[in-house]
């Protein structure tokens, strides 16, 4: 080859590689979290989900495309106004590619509406509201992990075949309690059960004696608790000093994670089902992830909300590192087009309304007899499939969504 025609060759072949490098659109393939790194559901969540998306960054050495890719996280305090103005800040000023995590459910649904605006992507792994992908919907973001329809029907369903046929509901008296109580008694009454009363309580209540007694007096022999956080614990608490799980009773939680029973301990929560869509101790592969979580984070294992921080900013980065791009919009396309593959997850999928179709377990809590270290919380009683805890698309109001 002549020297002329070797020049030539070289430079065209740096012009047709350079627009892999011109497909990102700055000096990094930027994660944010928006977290709670100091309320109510900062152990769930928080510092936690922060290490959990640097654990995906290092799974691809830190770079895609010889670009860094950072991780960045902030407080949004569980204040939709102050997520939406640091949602904002993110992707105008500061390169933010993508936002993870975003507990609450108000809070999620204002960036939602940031990150339509902007044409920008967002993770939702912490927020439980099905409202972001029916009413809210948007062709680039993601829920990921769970939300109340999964949590309440997959516990429903699951304990009623399991034998747990009528319930009574102790429910916190707004829309998030009342829509799990709907969803779960949709369930029961399908599957024979029967729904003998509920008891409606408002937030943040301190004493939930009188609504235990109606529930030991309805003589069910599930109740269920479609309440969460500090409401979940402080009935849970209280049903143990009532004697309900003594006397027979069994205690059925629609939101209740790990953290939760790890600070009430066995002897308080033994026994209680719950749905989750993941668990640190289900395998081999779960358990080696999790001790790498665990060496960093004092010992603690890691909750779903956190586990599905990781695997969704570990999908995105795949996607991002398979196209050579971060336009959100190639971006989107080839993570719905790709399985999710991960230690937790084999061959899910992203549907159109932006909801991951993974299937989940139905857990028991422990007796402390039967637990063999601190985190040993949960037998898995049974696999629930996909189809039993998620929305089906003919009753989607998402407008991505051709029924």
């Amino acid at each position: 080859m002549n020297f002329k025609n070797f020049t030539f060759s070289v430079a065209l072949a740096c012009l047709m590689g350079a627009p892999a490098h011109a497909q990102f659109s700055g000096d990094s393939v930027k994660v944010g979290v928006l977290t709670d790194m100091s309320g109510i559901v900062s152990d769930a969540t928080g510092a936690g989900s922060v290490l959990a998306a640097q654990l995906a960054a290092e799974e691809f050495g830190n770079r895609i495309g010889g670009k860094a890719v950072q991780v960045i996280f902030a407080d949004h305090q569980l204040r939709p106004d102050l997520s939406a103005s640091i949602a904002r800040k993110w992707y105008e000023q500061d390169g933010v590619d993508v936002i993870a995590d975003i507990p609450n459910s108000a809070a999620a649904i204002a960036v939602q509406e940031i990150a339509r605006g902007q044409g920008r992507m967002v993770l939702f792994s912490s927020p439980g509201t099905t409202a972001l992908t029916n009413q809210f919907c948007s062709p680039n973001s993601v829920a990921w992990t769970y939300d109340t329809y999964a949590l309440a029907r997959g516990t429903a369903k699951a304990v009623v075949e399991s034998g747990g046929k009528s319930w009574y509901f102790i429910t916190a008296d707004y829309a998030f309690g009342h829509q799990l109580q709907k969803d779960a008694s949709a369930v029961i009454q399908a599957q024979g059960g029967k729904v003998l009363g509920s008891s409606a309580h408002p937030q943040a209540t301190t004493d939930f004696a009188s609504f235990l007694l109606q529930a030991q007096a309805s003589k069910a022999n599930i109740v269920g608790l479609a309440n969460a956080a500090g409401d979940t614990i402080a009935t849970i608490k209280q049903a143990g000093e009532f004697g309900l799980t003594a006397g027979g009773q069994r205690m059925a939680a629609m939101m209740l994670l790990l953290t939760d029973v790890h600070s009430l301990g066995l002897n308080v929560t033994q026994g209680t089902f719950l749905t989750t869509p993941y668990y640190w101790d289900l395998n081999d592969a779960t358990r080696a992830w999790s001790e790498k979580f665990a060496a960093r984070q004092k010992g603690k294992r890691p909750t779903f909300m956190q586990i599905g921080v990781y695997e969704s900013v570990r999908h995105y980065l795949q996607a991002v590192e398979a196209i050579g791009s971060d336009d959100p919009t190639k971006v989107m396309a080839k993570m719905r087009t790709t399985p999710i593959e991960s230690a937790f997850t084999q061959g899910a999928t992203i549907r159109a309304d932006g909801r991951v179709l993974r299937d989940m377990y139905l857990a028991e809590v422990k007796a402390p007899k039967d637990s063999k270290g601190e985190w040993d919380l949960y037998n898995i009683v049974r696999k629930i499939p996909a189809q039993d805890v998620t929305i089906p698309l003919s009753e989607s109001s998402c407008s991505l969504v051709k029924n």
